[in-house]
């Protein structure tokens, strides 16, 4: 059950998208932005007055805040504050954290009510330019990609330098992620599920998942370059991890229709962010082979570091390629790992081959590059899962619907 909507891309002007973005550390979608509903029509003799005012009034503010907060989100320079000092973008976070309890009422315990309500939801990477559902669980789907859309904005933030993030710690957007395509996506049917605007894609999904896996590690790899008793061991192990959640987000990419703005940045920015793991990955794994002692490990070290070199140099297209498509973007200063391998990678890489050309009488080409070491990816996502249903659903049990407190998981 569950009616489907699309609005084709040239049909209105809901879409807000930014000629452009300024600085981009973490790649952050554009936000979906829900359109109102009409509670009261469609729960009247259902649902009690109280409990249809309150969603009512829940998600009109989500609506009027997340409208606003389009236009301003990616603004890395802004200082936006309500009247309570706080940024927009946590007080969005939080409505929506309060929003979803009282939501899951709808959906609580395979109830009907869930088929009573059309949501409709503005896209951004979809070519559709919003998709309406009667569906509850496509709610929950939208509230839980926003709330990792949010996350997404915050950790930006808080990784570009000269910018303030009001001391908020956001909350772990992979969790969001992981919870959607494990518990949330399953409740829709398959008809619904093919019909989901891009944005909502499971591929999506677990990609935006994949990346925010990716970058947890990038951070561990530079933390693990400033300490002193970290080995070349552990940095090669992490910047191998990191080539894996960039592939497998790539991978995730491959067969979706990402080519409409949004989509088609995201591609650019998963391909940048892959290369530019697999530079550090071989520069250590060429350090590591360099410390054998025979002609051949030497040999395999320069091509390790020489493919770095190659992969560091490709990197740079694919962030140019990245920051020039729209909206336009810009790079950050150089920070952590990156850093640190833009000056050594180049550095260490044309040492090691005029040490090469020394130590032996002629030169060998090794041909491609060795194989990097397969190992098992560490980081996983925090785990979030969906909260009980709100008390208020418990009065309403008079007008026929029984609610529960708390929704199945799956």
């Amino acid at each position: 059950m569950g009616c489907l909507v699309s609005t084709p891309k040239d049909t209105g002007g809901n879409r807000r998208r930014p000629g452009s973005i300024g600085e981009v550390s973490v790649y952050v979608p554009g936000l979906r932005i829900p359109k109102p509903v009409d509670f009261s029509q469609s729960l009247s003799g259902h649902v009690s007055k109280t409990l249809v005012e309150r969603l009512t009034a829940m998600r009109t503010r989500i609506v009027v805040m997340a409208g606003q907060e389009a236009l301003t989100i990616t603004r890395t320079r802004r200082k936006t504050t309500t009247q309570h000092g706080r940024s927009t973008l946590v007080d969005l976070h939080q409505a929506l954290e309060d929003y979803l309890p009282v939501l899951l009422g709808l959906v609580s315990d395979g109830s009907q009510l869930q088929f009573k309500v059309q949501f409709i939801w503005v896209n951004q990477e979809d070519d559709a330019e919003e998709t309406a559902m009667f569906n509850a669980w496509y709610e929950v789907l939208s509230v839980l990609h926003l709330m990792a859309v949010l996350s997404l904005s915050q950790a930006n933030l808080l990784l570009l330098p000269r910018t303030s993030a009001d001391f908020y710690q956001p909350k772990a957007s992979e969790g969001y992620l992981d919870c959607a395509v494990r518990h949330v996506l399953p409740r829709l049917p398959s008809e619904l599920r093919r019909n989901l605007p891009v944005d909502l894609a499971e591929g999506v999904l677990r990609a935006l998942c994949l990346q925010a896996l990716g970058q947890g590690v990038d951070i561990q790899l530079g933390m693990a370059i400033d300490s002193t008793k970290a080995t070349l061991a552990v940095k090669r192990r992490l910047a191998c991890e990191m080539v894996k959640y960039w592939q497998q987000a790539q991978d995730n990419l491959m067969n979706l229709p990402l080519s409409n703005g949004w989509g088609e940045k995201h591609r650019h920015f998963v391909k940048w962010k892959y290369v530019e793991a697999k530079a550090a990955a071989y520069y250590y794994h060429g350090l590591i082979l360099d410390e054998g002692n025979t002609e051949k490990s030497h040999g395999m070290a320069v091509a390790a570091l020489q493919a770095a070199d190659e992969y560091f140099e490709e990197s740079k297209t694919a962030c140019e390629v990245f920051n020039a498509a729209h909206p336009l973007s810009r790079n950050p200063p150089l920070w952590g790992t990156m850093k640190y391998l833009s000056e050594k990678i180049p550095k260490d890489t044309s040492s090691k081959v005029r040490i090469n050309r020394d130590l032996y009488s002629h030169e060998k080409n090794m041909g491609t590059a060795p194989t990097l070491p397969d190992f098992a990816l560490a980081l996983k996502p925090n785990e979030y899962q969906l909260p009980p249903v709100d008390p208020s659903w418990n009065e309403n049990v008079q007008l026929g619907h029984i609610g529960t407190n708390e929704v199945k998981r799956g």
